[in-house]
């Protein structure tokens, strides 16, 4: 099996279907973009509290309408021949299957955002594109590097708009009645990470 070490592609050849990636291994690491298996940024620990943090946040709103919440193991699939794996990914009028590809709609996908500019690109140009076309109603990229927040709702247009971008504070997420995001909290989880020796 051969894994592209980047999130740039070239002309569509045949590859892997995506029942064949949903069907790899759980530990094989990797995004399916165009019937290839893509490698994924290396989290670091700041990333991976970050999405253990969303997820301990949202569960009790998320449990409260009945829906599903899951982490970035999950595979979805977003066109014929590609495949994503959020790092938090929220079912409210659709629900997941137990086991296998995902190909229900998510009503929330999140997306930490890594530094590297290849992660940065693919987070939020072609992520971003990949979502709106497949219906997920809301985008929110977390971004530890600039210490932003940023919720998208789908329009009208079937494009992303803006809904929220904040850097601290406690804010009602737009669209989730109910849910407020203290950001001031979130980051100092991440500040004392970086103070640790």
């Amino acid at each position: 099996m051969t894994v592209m070490k980047s999130s740039a592609t070239t002309a569509a050849e045949p590859g892997m279907s995506l029942e064949e990636w949903a069907a790899l291994p759980e530990d094989t690491d990797g995004e399916l973009v165009d019937g290839r298996l893509v490698e994924e940024e290396m989290p670091d620990w700041i990333h991976e509290e970050l999405i253990a943090w969303l997820i301990h946040v949202l569960l009790p709103w998320v449990d409260e309408r009945g829906g599903r919440i899951g982490g970035s193991g999950a595979r979805i699939a977003i066109a014929e021949r590609r495949g994503r794996r959020p790092d938090v990914v929220v079912f409210l009028r659709n629900k997941p299957p137990a086991r296998g590809l995902i190909r229900a709609v998510p009503d929330i996908v999140v997306e930490v955002v890594s530094s590297t500019p290849a992660d940065q690109r693919r987070d939020r140009v072609e992520k971003l594109a990949e979502y709106a076309r497949r219906g997920v109603a809301q985008y929110w990229m977390v971004d530890p590097a600039l210490r932003t927040f940023e919720v998208l709702l789908l329009g009208e247009s079937g494009r992303y708009e803006h809904a929220l971008a904040e850097t601290g504070g406690s804010h009602a997420v737009p669209g989730c009645p109910g849910l407020r995001i203290d950001l001031d909290a979130m980051w100092r989880r991440v500040d004392e990470l970086e103070e640790e020796p």
